[in-house]
């Protein structure tokens, strides 16, 4: 889905991930193909159990240890990561050229060792640095987080900080392997509106200045309206729409983004019961005929329950998997909380947003 001029550092090829579960066999990731673009920041949103997670484990080697990847392939710098199966090669990958921010702070730290030392360590395992030299690396990637006298707080154990500045360490940790890739696995899941804010302008501006490819995950799409250059919709182990940022939020053409826009929270009026998608996702134990979203869909069709549709392509860089973008499709207007999304969301910037400006 991505033009050939673009400079590419990873690229996902009809991967598909099962778990056996039990007797039975679960496909979490059904056929999907996608490019990441070097130096982009890429949401992947879409509702738990969607297979965002599952989705970029399979980049470090972390599924669990049911799942694996049955088809596909994953290029990342001339290898494709979906063939290696041991850990000595996911240890010149995982962390070193991957790394991943998990939605948890205090379970991504060592309680009983201090948060100088743990930026350190990793210093000195990628980096090769020596103990004083790793120290000094530390305590300068302490000060770009926003860890104010990071010299003083160097020895200071995780329970000494608050999940806000936990979550900052994590991501310290993760950018001392100086990493390509960065992904960002709910990182803000935890914490409260004005802390989200901060980690989420956090991660933009050290994505620019250090120009790794961010990879956000979430189920809010609100919280990448401002990050985000990219964004890919997740529903039922595949990637249903795809495009730049102002077109999914602005231009959405599947019926499932249109209930997730609908939905944002931060859109919600004083007084006025918040949108609901209907129904809940299919079951990925059984074999999906048709669409997918079908049984939830006030717009599906006879063929939506028939037939698998293909990526329609709206742009060069916006493709969505609907039926409705069909020649011979009767003509949809979106829902009204869509079609003046725009302008609802300038209001919000102007009362001062916590997402910031775009």
């Amino acid at each position: 889905m991505a033009e050939e001029t673009k400079e590419l550092i990873l690229s996902v090829k009809d991967l598909e991930v099962k778990f056996k579960v039990r007797d039975k066999v679960l496909t979490a990731i059904r056929h999907i193909s996608m490019d990441f673009e070097k130096g982009k920041v890429v949401a992947i949103v879409g509702e738990s159990g969607s297979g965002k997670s599952v989705f970029t484990k399979t980049f470090t080697g972390m599924l669990e240890v049911n799942g694996t990847i049955s088809s596909g392939e994953i290029w990342f710098e001339g290898k494709d990561l979906a063939k290696i199966k041991n850990d000595k090669e996911w240890e010149q990958i995982r962390g070193k050229k991957i790394a991943t921010v998990f939605q948890d702070p205090m379970t991504s730290l060592n309680p009983v060792r201090t948060i100088g030392d743990q930026i350190s360590e990793i210093i000195i395992k990628h980096q090769g640095k020596s103990k004083a030299e790793a120290k000094q690396l530390a305590i300068e990637m302490m000060g770009k987080v926003g860890i104010k006298d990071p010299e003083l707080r160097y020895d200071e154990y995780p329970f000494m900080y608050s999940g806000g500045m936990r979550q900052r360490i994590v991501i310290a940790i993760a950018l001392a392997c100086r990493p390509e890739i960065l992904i960002c696995d709910e990182p803000t899941t935890a914490l409260d509106v004005t802390i989200q804010a901060q980690i989420i302008r956090l991660i933009k501006s050290l994505s620019e200045e250090y120009g790794f490819t961010t990879i956000y995950i979430t189920h809010d799409l609100g919280v990448v309206a401002n990050v985000a250059d990219v964004v890919a919709v997740m529903y039922a182990g595949q990637i249903i729409e795809y495009g730049n940022v102002d077109e999914i939020f602005y231009d959405a053409r599947h019926p499932y983004t249109w209930g997730l826009l609908s939905s944002l929270p931060q859109l919600g009026e004083k007084g006025e019961d918040l949108f609901a998608i209907r129904g809940t996702p299919p079951s990925l134990f059984e074999e999906i005929k048709g669409d997918a979203f079908a049984p939830r869909s006030a717009y599906a069709m006879k063929i939506d329950y028939e037939q698998e549709p293909p990526f329609f392509r709206v742009t060069d860089t916006h493709y969505a998997k609907t039926w409705l973008l069909d020649p011979r499709a009767p003509k949809v207007d979106p829902p009204a909380a869509v079609k003046n999304l725009h302008e609802r969301m300038l209001a919000l910037t102007a009362k001062g947003g916590i997402y910031g400006e775009r």
